[in-house]
């Protein structure tokens, strides 16, 4: 857990407070960046892949980034908005290993929080409420710089803040788990780690003390994928979010990730995804 902790550097690309009339409704909203609210005022709704989450006053709300979810809002409706960032250099992080609940009651000093965070980052509002005018890469790339070029004092007391927030999700989040065997845990977290490298099956076996075959059949037991695509799948996750907050050429994205040939990247990519890199790229545009 303390690594994990160690390897969270969230940044703070968006804050504010927004104030909405039946004016708050998207669909199929995916962003590379995790949001976080808190309502003040009215209700809205959040159409999540698990059903309906409605969003009520003096409570907290997290939507982990590449959640795909719509908004609904069909009345009078306040919230403050925050959206963090992890910069994709990391192998793992805290917000990918952990589970955390959707909503939490809001602590007592949660709403001066969010005040004290808007107050030092004026300049990272959103001007509108349109995801479609701030999920874009150059909209993102310019939120970024702004981050870097703030004041040392506001970066260190932002990320205090963020942290505090993201400590209350905490407490009652849980350890992700994908597999009930060790071995094959053991597995996953390797794959995690080590997921811009070349990653061979039998290292995997090895590490898990099983024979390739075995090793095999107990992953895909367990996870209901052969571990070559559990791989895959990872890995052009990891290219999804490079490809969105990185101007890194889409082969230089390919042999980040090791892959040696550009075209079966290209093609596993869509694969996984429906568009090509580039397109996907564009897609953020």
């Amino acid at each position: 857990m303390a690594s994990l902790v160690d390897k969270l550097h969230p940044l703070v690309l968006n804050v504010g407070l927004a104030v909405h009339n039946a004016d708050w409704n998207w669909k199929n909203v995916n962003s590379p960046f995790t949001r976080l609210y808190y309502i003040t005022e009215g209700t809205a709704q959040i159409q999540l892949s698990g059903g309906i989450q409605i969003l009520k006053p003096n409570y907290l709300y997290f939507i982990p980034a590449f959640t795909i979810h719509s908004y609904i809002c069909n009345s009078y409706f306040c919230h403050y908005y925050l959206h963090i960032y992890e910069e994709h250099q990391s192998d793992t992080n805290l917000l990918d290993e952990w589970e955390f609940p959707v909503e939490i009651p809001a602590g007592d000093l949660d709403l001066a929080l969010f005040q004290r965070l808007c107050a030092i980052n004026p300049h990272m509002s959103l001007p509108k409420s349109d995801p479609s005018t701030y999920d874009n890469n150059s909209t993102l790339m310019e939120n970024l710089l702004k981050n870097k070029q703030r004041a040392l004092c506001d970066k260190v007391e932002s990320r205090g803040i963020v942290y505090q927030l993201l400590a209350h999700f905490l407490k009652r989040a849980q350890v992700k788990v994908e597999t009930k065997d060790d071995r094959i845990e053991k597995a996953i977290l390797y794959i995690r780690k080590h997921i811009y490298e070349a990653i061979d099956l039998t290292t995997l076996s090895e590490n898990s003390c099983l024979s390739k075959d075995h090793f095999i059949r107990l992953f895909k037991k367990e996870t209901g994928v052969t571990p070559s695509k559990y791989i895959n799948q990872k890995k052009i996750e990891k290219a999804q979010l490079i490809l969105v907050t990185d101007e890194m050429s889409v082969k230089n994205v390919a042999f980040s990730l090791s892959f040696d040939d550009y075209s079966y990247f290209n093609r596993l990519f869509k694969k996984v995804t429906g568009l090509t890199p580039q397109e996907y790229r564009n897609s953020y545009h």
